[in-house]
């Protein structure tokens, strides 16, 4: 016997909620129709959006999955699944060669049983002068066949690389990834334009939380935000908390990669667990009024955001009209991911779906057609 849901939908394809009811057989969707159902034993929703998918997140509730602690990377797994994630990606920061094979090999039963997506290699391939809260002590250029260790430790499960393209090897690098058929990512980076694209030609298709790790973009230098905002090749995430980002400029960013734009957390350890003092990787952070700081330079070392607050600011503080929100939030970064089952309110996708209230805070959240 199915469940119907009834409700306002937002489908995640950018158009408009409108009254209607989606019907859940097992783990899919099974119909969708507009208006109300004529199952009198429908559940009231408000509205119903796709689950979020996360493709950077390097923690929550002090959980970290660098710590390769199975009770901790469940803890954070279950943390943004509460604030409406269904689907996410682990995110690692700079570290050792076997640091980095000791953390990916922890995760990779996570990946197998369906509970991560992936896995994210935030480095250490990257910039030092735009390192952020990475251990400058771990960077090293993107020798191509270290590259190619590190993802054949991966086995397949891992799913993105952020290089930054104007280091030694990048990018014969980012063609290894790419053939190893994870995304390369541009990010934590001192390149220019040109280079960027260069990196684009490679195969780079993500842009790692852009404006932030990078040089700014000057009506005369146009760095590597231009490029990448402008490359249609390219889906550029945003850190939409408000303080990683103006909110404006979410606004102006969203708008210019219309359809490409891409909410993710960059979540540390605090997100859901509130303020007091943490870890990322090696490096101590403190975490004040909700912003996650290193102790040492003062530097913003990712973000206590959860996906759904990512979509209340996007809305409420820049100004994004919702459908475009949700689709920034699911659809879209299911796309980045290659995932077709999931990321939108179709008949045969996955039963991954959002309950939220008129404020935009979670009721429910179903994932794979159970509630959680």
């Amino acid at each position: 016997m199915g469940v119907t849901l009834s409700g306002e939908l937002l489908r995640g394809d950018g158009t408009p909620a409108q009254r209607g009811w989606v019907r859940l057989e097992g783990q899919h969707i099974a119909e969708v129709g507009v208006g109300r159902p004529d199952d009198a034993l429908a559940i009231p929703a408000g509205l119903i959006v796709p689950g979020f998918v996360d493709i950077h997140c390097h923690g929550g509730g002090r959980g970290e999955f660098t710590s390769a602690n199975p009770e901790q990377i469940d803890r954070a797994v279950f943390t943004h699944r509460r604030h409406g994630t269904t689907t996410m990606n682990a995110s690692l920061v700079s570290a050792t060669y076997d640091d980095l094979e000791r953390q990916i090999r922890a995760l990779l039963p996570f990946v197998d049983d369906g509970t991560l997506h992936g896995i994210h290699l935030e480095g250490p391939w990257i910039s030092e002068r735009y390192c952020g809260a990475h251990d400058p002590a771990t960077l090293r250029p993107p020798e191509p066949d270290e590259v190619s260790r590190i993802l054949e430790v991966g086995e397949g499960r891992i799913a993105m690389v952020t290089i930054a393209p104007e280091l030694p090897g990048a990018i014969e690098s980012i063609r290894r990834v790419v053939a190893f058929g994870a995304r390369a990512a541009v990010g934590h980076t001192a390149a220019d334009a040109d280079i960027t694209r260069a990196a684009i030609d490679a195969g780079a298709t993500v842009a790692t939380h852009l404006f932030n790790a990078m040089p700014p973009l000057l009506h005369r230098a146009a760095g590597p935000v231009g490029a990448l905002l402008s490359d249609e090749r390219i889906w550029p995430e945003i850190i939409a908390d408000g303080v990683h980002v103006e909110p404006d400029v979410v606004d102006l960013a969203l708008a210019a990669a219309e359809g490409r734009g891409v909410l993710v957390t960059d979540a540390m350890a605090a997100a859901g667990a509130g303020d007091g003092d943490y870890r990322i990787g090696d490096l101590d952070v403190r975490v004040r009024d909700g912003v996650a700081r290193l102790a040492s330079s003062g530097s913003l070392a990712g973000s206590t955001l959860t996906m759904d607050r990512a979509l209340r600011r996007t809305v409420s503080l820049a100004g994004r009209p919702l459908a475009g929100a949700v689709r920034a939030a699911s659809t879209t970064p299911a796309a980045v991911l290659g995932l077709t089952d999931r990321g939108v309110i179709e008949v045969g996708k996955r039963a991954d779906l959002v309950l939220l209230d008129e404020d935009l805070d979670v009721d429910r959240v179903m994932r794979a057609g159970k509630w959680i």
